[in-house]
């Protein structure tokens, strides 16, 4: 799943431009909110208490967050805390930034990189006890694919939990997420993406039935356990 795009802002393994602009939207939720709410109608927060299941995990629980990006799931864990995560992504610029973030948080000795393909995760089936995927899915070039095997390393009875641009039939204000969608397309930021159905449809498939999915503005949250 490795791609290469010579466009305005180059491929993630080539760290984009956008991978320096979004780590900055959502470390300032000053900048990044009124952002969030003007381009896709949501509130940032909502980001933010998705990722505090991560500290819920009893000690010694392994998580898998895949991209990382600018590693918005760090705040899940806390100084002092005994969980282990594993922060994937195909940028190596990216992994940098996550260790430099874990650093500042006082989390490092609870995070490890791993230079990882989504489409070809290096891990072994039913590995992790939480998979999460924050704001990544829509950029992956095949998210069925990443969903297969973001399922494939999760230990049945944990879940998978995430955000996501989907896409879908936009009507009055809301047709702004879809222009937001040609742009990311046209700046080679976002992948072919997918419906909220295709989603639940591949979590299904892949062994993790019932995909709760719920919408705030153009993002969407979901979460499925798997079988």
């Amino acid at each position: 799943m490795r791609i290469r795009r010579n466009g305005i802002v180059g491929a993630w393994s080539e760290d984009p431009l956008w991978a320096k602009v979004y780590p900055l939207l959502v470390e300032h939720p000053a900048l990044g909110a009124p952002l969030w709410r003007l381009g896709l109608g949501t509130d940032i927060t909502r980001l933010y208490a998705a990722v505090r299941e991560i500290g819920e995990l009893p000690d010694g629980a392994r998580v898998l967050d895949v991209p990382v990006g600018g590693g918005v799931a760090l705040r899940g864990l806390r100084p002092g805390g005994r969980l282990r995560l594993v922060a994937a992504d195909i940028s190596p610029r990216m992994l940098e930034r996550a260790r430099a973030a874990a650093r500042d948080r006082g989390v490092a000795d609870q995070v490890t990189t791993s230079l990882a393909d989504v489409g070809r995760l290096p891990f072994a089936d039913d590995s992790f006890d939480l998979v999460v995927s924050f704001t990544g899915l829509h950029v992956f070039p095949d998210p069925h694919r990443a969903i297969t095997e973001m399922v494939r390393v999760l230990r049945p009875g944990a879940a998978i939990t995430g955000s996501a641009l989907f896409t879908g039939s936009f009507r009055g204000l809301e047709r702004r997420y879809g222009l937001v969608h040609a742009a990311g397309r046209l700046s080679q930021v976002l992948g072919p993406m997918c419906t909220a159905a295709e989603a639940r449809r591949w979590l299904a498939e892949a062994g993790a039935p019932g995909a709760r999915i719920e919408m705030s503005g153009g993002i969407g949250y979901f979460r499925a356990v798997k079988d």
